[in-house]
């Protein structure tokens, strides 16, 4: 009997442009200018023909990755991209029919996966001044809940929750017996992590990937942190030879090469510092916490209208978003280096004109 899964007949997804070569693009939260050049074809020459041609070998990457984190190897279970991370502990550690609560608006594919697998993703909104208390999201919180999602700091509004703040939210987890899901994408923009509470307690797993600030988006690498147990249920679930030679490579010499991490983080943050000090000079509300992207307020044209100009005539991708609380509509645009936020920023005074 032919079958189709109920569960994806009417999945929403969002459509992606895909041709996006000859853009600035300010759209996905990457690193406009990516890894210094020099660093790239330096690696890529050490790159020989039985190192494609055979199958990824990870013992060396997870040592690696382990002395950086200051873990054990046991701890990770490294993943194409947080993506699957995330993926693979909604299926472990959530039911058919069960409950997972998340902040919204986040990072969109917590709620595809939820409905993909036959969970029900109850949503914690944020309030009109776009922040959201810890009393908000524990209200959602019972018996019935089986996983709570945390984005620290989220996408897109930029909030992070303080130490306490995390520790009021693990003892009402612990209190229902909800296992929690820390995703620490942006943790590098702001520089605080909730690792230790990991390592000192089960039912907690932290995701963490190389597309933002290691800059690998395009080689599709990251990984997950937590108790063995928990790790051997995510590690059951991954395909053999999930990563590729190539993410490990970069991300393996990324760590290796002293200062390099401290540059990129250097470079974003003055590239941020720049473009929220124009934006202010001239007038622009914006909502610009931590995560390398920020919110912008139009001052005369309406959002949609100046993504479109911006791809059509100054060939520079961004976002815009409905609903950002007391804002309204906005743009949504990843913070770069700073050669990349004036062109962005000249173009944006050119296009929305009062």
């Amino acid at each position: 009997m032919y079958y189709t899964n109920p569960h994806l007949i009417n999945l929403e997804r969002i459509g992606y442009q895909n041709n996006r070569k000859d853009y600035l693009r300010l759209d996905l939260n990457e690193n406009p200018g990516g890894l210094p050049e020099h660093f790239v074809k330096e690696l890529l020459s050490t790159v020989t023909p039985d190192f494609i041609s055979q199958y990824p070998e990870t013992q060396e990457f997870m040592n690696t990755l382990a002395s950086f984190l200051e873990i054990e190897d046991k701890n990770i279970c490294i993943t194409n991209g947080s993506s699957e991370a995330i993926r693979h502990a909604i299926e472990a550690f959530t039911s058919e029919g069960g409950q997972i609560v998340g902040v919204t608006p986040s990072y969109a594919m917590y709620e595809v996966f939820a409905k993909m697998y036959g969970r029900q993703f109850i949503r914690v909104p944020y309030r009109n001044d776009l922040t959201i208390s810890t009393s908000d999201i524990i209200s959602h919180l019972n018996s019935d809940v089986q996983l709570l999602i945390l984005l620290n700091p989220n996408n897109p509004i930029g909030n992070a929750y303080s130490n306490e703040e995390f520790e009021e939210l693990l003892i009402a987890a612990q209190k229902y017996e909800i296992t929690l899901l820390i995703d620490e994408a942006y943790m590098y923009f702001y520089n605080n992590t909730f690792i230790k509470y990991v390592m000192e307690n089960e039912h907690i797993l932290l995701t963490r990937t190389f597309s933002k600030l290691f800059s690998l988006g395009g080689l599709r690498l990251g990984y997950v942190v937590g108790q063995p147990k928990e790790i051997k249920m995510i590690s059951n679930l991954c395909t053999p030879h999930n990563t590729n030679a190539f993410a490990m490579l970069f991300a393996q010499k990324i760590i290796e090469t002293p200062g390099l991490l401290n540059k990129l983080i250097d470079v974003q943050l003055e590239g941020k510092a720049y473009i929220i000090e124009e934006l202010k000079r001239n007038g622009y509300e914006i909502n610009a916490q931590e995560g390398n992207f920020i919110f912008i307020k139009p001052r005369a044209l309406d959002a949609d209208l100046i993504v479109e100009k911006m791809k059509n005539e100054k060939k520079i991708l961004i976002k815009s978003y409905s609903g950002i609380g007391k804002y309204g509509k906005c743009l949504r645009v990843t913070t770069g280096a700073m050669e990349y936020m004036k062109i962005f920023f000249d173009a944006l005074l050119e296009i929305d004109r009062r």
